[in-house]
């Protein structure tokens, strides 16, 4: 069992020390500071049972663009995700995923997240693309520092919350014909 909680200064050695066992693409302390200092809703983590840290997200609000031109959309942006591998298959990256996102809907005003994933990170895309509902909204080749290509991809809230309760309404409909099929079934048998 994990608990995922807000995530404090005290934590940011241990995140970066998940970083280095987990990822490839490292970041200095003072962008895991900048970002507790910027976002600090957006920073959570994955603690065991006896407190260490075993998993995290880093996310942001992206902060590049005019935010008075007439087409912007403020939206965040998923900096980096790690789970140790002795804590992975159990749902801890979606839990940490669907904090930091509720926390930029709800809290940042985000409209959509994006986020880069390695091609050849199959898992993570998987994660992203099937239990996460983001799409790939273009490539970035050479992104990484060794040259390998990213998928750029994007989840926009209102289209999930739309993809949820229809899946949500497809259960409950199912729920419905299998309680009047065993209804029937009993009457018949009866």
């Amino acid at each position: 069992m994990v608990n995922i909680r807000m995530a404090t200064v005290a934590d940011l050695i241990e995140m970066q020390q998940c970083n280095l066992w987990c990822l490839p693409e490292n970041y200095q302390m003072k962008y895991y500071f900048y970002h507790q200092l910027t976002w600090p809703q957006l920073l959570w983590v994955a603690e065991d049972f006896d407190g260490r840290i075993v998993g995290y997200v880093l996310a942001k609000m992206e902060e590049n663009e005019d935010t008075t031109a007439p087409d912007y959309v403020p939206h965040g942006h998923i900096t980096s995700l790690a789970v140790l591998r002795t804590h992975r298959k159990r749902g801890i990256a979606t839990m940490l995923m669907r904090r930091a996102q509720l926390e930029m809907e709800q809290v940042m005003g985000a409209k959509y997240v994006s986020l880069h994933v390695r091609k050849s990170n199959r898992a993570a895309f998987h994660l992203y693309s099937e239990t996460l509902a983001y799409e790939i909204n273009d490539i970035e080749r050479g992104y990484y520092a060794d040259g390998e290509d990213a998928y750029d991809m994007r989840c926009t809230f209102a289209k999930h919350r739309e993809r949820e309760a229809a899946k949500n309404a497809a259960a409950a409909a199912a729920a419905a014909v299998t309680e009047v099929a065993e209804g029937v079934g009993k009457l018949v048998t009866a």
